[in-house]
């Protein structure tokens, strides 16, 4: 670095330059040492930039190859495989496990059907309309005496 001036040797600097220069030549004199100042300055501040830019390409180079090294450690297939995964249901993130499903017997299916359970809908104004399966001859009817809110609908099963 360069030393440091006080008010005192600015002062002797600026005699000894009038002295030495003379009064005539002291403007040129400092516009001259302004000018290499300047110059001075501006190749300073260039050689920054220069300094800056080649660590910027020096980080991308370095991301370029972070980012190499990462598409070749992790493939579509990869990624393929881990998006074809089935989803965990409610009972794998409640812990309880699902029943196991039964076996048909070796002697041939069971004679003992469950019926589709019957679905009841209710319009907006009208009564209320009742679906049966197929095997049901007759459609059910909703109870009258019984009237739900408007807001749930009831659902009707019939005996088995």
């Amino acid at each position: 670095m360069l030393p440091s001036l006080g008010f005192n040797e600015i002062i002797i600097l600026g005699i000894l330059a009038l002295l030495v220069v003379g009064p005539k030549d002291l403007p040129l004199l400092f516009r001259k040492i302004g000018r290499w100042t300047a110059k001075l300055r501006g190749m300073a501040q260039e050689f920054r930039t220069g300094f800056d830019e080649l660590a910027r390409q020096a980080e991308l180079d370095e991301l370029k190859r972070e980012v190499d090294a990462l598409r070749k450690t992790t493939s579509l297939h990869d990624i393929r495989n881990e998006l074809s995964k089935p989803l965990p249901t409610l009972e794998d993130y409640a812990g309880v496990s699902k029943p196991a499903p039964s076996l048909p017997s070796p002697e041939g299916p069971a004679e003992t059907a469950v019926p589709p359970p019957i679905a009841t809908a209710r319009g907006p104004s009208g009564p209320s309309i009742t679906q049966t399966s197929d095997t049901d001859a007759a459609p059910a009817e909703a109870p009258a005496a019984e009237e739900a809110p408007s807001n749930v609908t009831p659902i009707v099963r019939s005996a088995p």
